[in-house]
C-alpha cells in the first residue's frame, strides 16, 4: 500500500470523500449529531489529501501558502475529531441503551446536540489552538504528501497533540462497555424505546454500535503506535521556551521523496495520517452505504436523474405511489374485430421517501380512494364512429332502469372496469 503508485492513492481519497458524501442528506434528516460530524470531518479529510496529492504528485514548490496554512490546521483537528465523533456515537448510543423514559422533551434534545457538538467540534477546534503551542515553524511540505502540519518534538507536545486521540479512544471504550452491560439488563425497555422512536431502527442502531465499537478498537492500539513512531522518527528535543520553540516560525520545510523515503518510521507516520482517513471513510460506507435505507435512496436518485435525461425507468418503483394507465394503444378501438377498449389499471407501490418518512401527514392517495367530482357529460353516438372511445364519452345517465348513484362517495372509477 505504502509503496504504491501515487495515483492508487489518488484515486482512493476521492472515492472515500464520496463515501461519506453521499449518504450524509438522510444522515441530517435523523439528527443523528455525531455520525453526521463523523461524515463531514472524514469526507473533508480525504478531499485534501486527494486535492494535495494531485497539486504536489513531483514537486515541493510552494504553490499555494494560504491552503497550506489551512490545510494542514485544519489535518490537526481531523486526527482528534474523529475519535471524537466515536466518543459522540458511543455515548449517545449508551444513552439510548440506558434511557428511564422512552419519550425526550425539546430541551433535552437540543441539550444532546449542543454536548455532541462540544465533543465532535469543540474539541477538535480547541486541537488546533493548543497545537500552535508546540508549533515549530509555519509547515511542511512532503513531495507526493503535499501540506504537512509542523509539530516540535518535545515532550509539551506529546500532552498537547499525541496523547488526545488515545484519551478519547479510552472514553469510547468506557462507553462501549456501559452499553453493552446495558443492552444485557434492559433489553425489554430498549425495545420499546426504538418502537417510538421514528429517526432510528434496531439495524441502525446495531451498525453505529460496530462502526463505534471499530474505531474504538482501532483508535487505542493506533494512538499508542502513532506516539511510539514520533517518540523514535526522531529525537525528542526539550522544552526551552515559547521563543526557542518559535524561533524562525515563518520559515516552511520543503522535503522531496528521495529524502524522506529514506526513513522508514517517517514513511510509516506520513503514509498513516493519510490512508487511515481513506481507511475510516470506507469503514463508514460499510456499515451504511448498502442498507435498505440507502438502496432506497439510491433508487429515488436514479429515477431523478433518469427522468431528466429521458431514459427509461420501467420496473422502478414509484415514490409518488399513483395510479397509471395504459398507452393510447391499448386503449384505442379494434374497429376490426368491434371490441370495445380494455382499460388496463397498473398500481405501484406506494413508497414514501426520505423526507415524507418522518412526516405525520396522510396522503389520501396511500389508500386509492377517488375523490373525484362526477361530471356530467352528454353521451355522443358519434364517438364510436370515431375508432377510439375516451372514458369521458362513457354515458352517465342510468342504463337499464338502474339507479343513478350521486356524490363524491359513490362516483365510478372507470379505470378499475374492465369491459370485453
Amino acid at each position: 500500500m505504502f509503496n504504491s503508485p501515487d495515483y492508487v492513492f489518488t484515486v482512493f481519497a476521492f472515492l472515500g470523500f464520496l463515501c461519506c458524501m453521499i449518504p450524509l442528506p438522510w444522515h441530517l434528516e435523523a439528527w443523528n449529531t455525531g455520525t453526521c460530524l463523523y461524515m463531514m470531518w472524514t469526507g473533508l479529510s480525504c478531499l485534501i489529501q486527494f486535492i494535495n496529492s494531485i497539486v504536489w504528485r513531483s514537486s515541493v514548490i510552494n504553490f499555494a501558502p494560504v491552503w497550506c496554512d489551512i490545510s494542514a490546521r485544519f489535518m490537526v483537528g481531523a486526527s482528534v475529531a474523529i475519535p471524537a465523533c466515536s466518543l459522540c456515537i458511543n455515548r449517545r448510543l449508551y444513552h439510548i441503551a440506558s434511557v428511564s423514559s422512552v419519550t425526550k422533551t425539546k430541551a433535552q434534545k437540543r441539550r444532546d446536540i449542543m454536548t455532541d457538538l462540544a465533543i465532535g467540534v469543540g474539541i477538535p477546534v480547541l486541537e488546533m489552538i493548543l497545537q500552535y503551542i508546540v508549533q515549530g515553524h509555519r509547515f511542511n511540505i512532503f513531495e507526493e504528501i503535499g501540506c504537512y502540519p509542523a509539530t516540535y518534538n518535545t515532550p509539551p507536545a506529546y500532552v498537547l497533540v499525541f496523547a488526545w486521540p488515545l484519551a478519547l479512544g479510552c472514553c469510547s471504550a468506557y462507553y462501549c462497555v456501559r452499553t453493552i452491560i446495558e443492552l444485557a439488563q434492559r433489553r425489554a425497555q430498549f425495545m420499546e424505546f426504538l418502537c417510538v422512536n421514528k429517526n432510528l431502527s434496531s439495524s441502525r442502531y446495531f451498525r453505529l454500535m460496530g462502526l463505534a465499537g471499530i474505531e474504538m478498537l482501532c483508535t487505542i492500539p493506533l494512538g499508542i503506535y502513532v506516539i511510539y513512531l514520533n517518540a523514535t522518527a526522531q529525537p525528542i528535543s526539550p522544552w526551552i521556551s515559547w521563543a526557542d520553540t518559535h524561533l524562525d516560525f515563518s520559515r516552511i520545510e520543503q522535503i522531496p521523496s528521495v529524502f524522506w523515503r529514506t526513513s522508514n518510521p517517517t514513511v510509516l507516520s506520513l503514509e498513516l495520517s493519510r490512508w487511515l482517513l481513506v481507511v475510516c471513510a470506507f469503514v463508514f460506507f460499510a456499515f451504511f452505504g448498502f442498507a435498505d435505507e440507502a438502496r432506497k435512496n439510491y433508487r429515488l436518485a436514479y429515477v431523478s436523474v433518469a427522468k431528466r435525461v429521458g431514459l427509461s425507468t420501467a420496473g422502478t418503483v414509484s415514490s409518488g405511489g399513483s395510479w397509471s394507465t395504459g398507452s393510447k394503444s391499448e386503449m384505442a378501438y379494434n374497429s376490426r374485430t368491434g371490441t370495445m377498449p380494455v382499460f388496463i389499471a397498473q398500481r405501484t407501490e406506494q413508497k414514501r421517501d426520505s423526507l415524507t418518512s418522518f412526516s405525520t401527514d396522510i396522503s389520501i392517495g396511500e389508500f386509492n380512494i377517488a375523490f373525484d367530482d362526477a361530471k356530467d357529460i352528454p353521451y355522443s353516438p358519434t364517438d364510436t364512429a370515431k375508432g377510439s372511445i375516451s372514458k369521458e364519452s362513457l354515458p352517465s345517465t342510468p342504463v337499464d332502469g338502474q339507479a343513478a348513484f350521486s356524490g363524491p362517495n359513490a362516483a365510478l372509477d372507470v379505470n378499475s372496469v374492465d369491459i370485453v
